[in-house]
C-alpha cells in the first residue's frame, strides 16, 4: 500500500469516523458529572479549545457570556453544529490549531479545555496561548486524564501511549498535566486528582482544577 493511500485512509478516519468514535465513547453519565463540576464556574467570555462534537454544550451555566468554540479537526464540525442548533446557546465555532490562537491578548475571562490537552502536538505552546488570550484575573478551568501517581499504570500508560497516539488522534495516555500547567506561569491552582468511575485506569486518572492568571 503506498504512502498516499495510507495518509488518505488515515483522513478519512481522523475526519469521519474518530469524531463519532469520540462522541460514543465520552458520552454518558460519568462523564457528564465531570463535565458539570468542572465547568460550574464558568463565566463570561468563554474560549473552548478541543470543542469536539460539542458534549460540553448542556453542561455550561448561565453566567457564560458568548462562547468561542475551536478544534483543529474539521470532521469534528458537523456533529457539534447539529448540539449547538438545539442548545440555545451563542456558540463562534472556528476551525482552529490551539498552538496559535488569532486572537488578542487578555480577551477571555475563562478559557475551558475538558480531555483535550493530552493530543495538541506542541502542548506547551497550547498552555500557552491559552494563558495569554486570558484576561489578568481570568481562569482556565481544565478536567484532563494524563500521567498516574501509580507506578505500575505509568508504565503501562508508557507502553500504551504510542499505540493511542494512532487510533486516538495524536492522545497522549502518560502526560502530567499539573506539571505542564504550573510551568506555563499559573501559580494559584485549585487541582483534584482521581480515577474516573467506569473507565480503565490507564486512560482514567484526571486532573480536575482551576487556574488562575495573575493580575500584575
Amino acid at each position: 500500500m503506498s504512502a498516499e493511500v495510507v495518509a488518505s485512509n488515515m483522513g478519512m478516519y481522523t475526519s469521519y469516523v474518530f469524531p463519532r468514535i469520540l462522541d460514543y465513547i465520552m458520552s454518558g453519565e460519568n462523564f457528564d458529572e465531570v463535565r458539570r463540576k468542572t465547568l460550574q464556574n464558568v463565566r463570561g467570555n468563554t474560549l473552548e479549545i478541543g470543542f469536539g462534537t460539542g458534549l460540553n454544550l448542556n453542561h455550561y451555566p448561565a453566567s457564560l457570556g458568548r462562547l468561542v468554540a475551536i478544534d483543529v479537526n474539521p470532521g469534528m464540525g458537523a456533529m457539534a453544529r447539529k448540539r449547538t442548533a438545539h442548545s440555545g446557546t451563542e456558540v463562534d465555532h472556528r476551525v482552529l490549531d490551539g498552538q496559535s490562537l488569532p486572537i488578542a491578548d487578555g480577551t477571555f475571562d475563562s478559557v475551558v479545555s475538558t480531555w483535550t490537552l493530552c493530543s495538541i502536538a506542541e502542548v506547551d505552546r497550547a498552555l500557552l496561548e491559552i494563558y495569554r488570550v486570558l484576561a489578568p484575573g481570568g481562569r482556565f478551568f481544565f478536567v484532563e486524564h494524563g500521567l498516574s501517581k501509580d507506578s505500575e499504570i505509568q508504565k503501562w500508560q508508557r507502553r500504551l501511549t504510542p499505540i493511542q497516539k494512532i487510533v486516538a488522534d495524536g492522545c497522549h495516555l502518560d502526560r502530567n498535566i499539573e506539571s505542564l500547567i504550573r510551568r506555563t506561569g499559573f501559580h494559584d491552582i485549585e487541582l483534584e486528582t482521581f480515577y474516573m468511575e467506569r473507565v480503565p485506569r490507564v486512560g482514567g486518572f484526571l486532573y480536575q482544577g482551576v487556574a488562575v492568571k495573575s493580575e500584575d
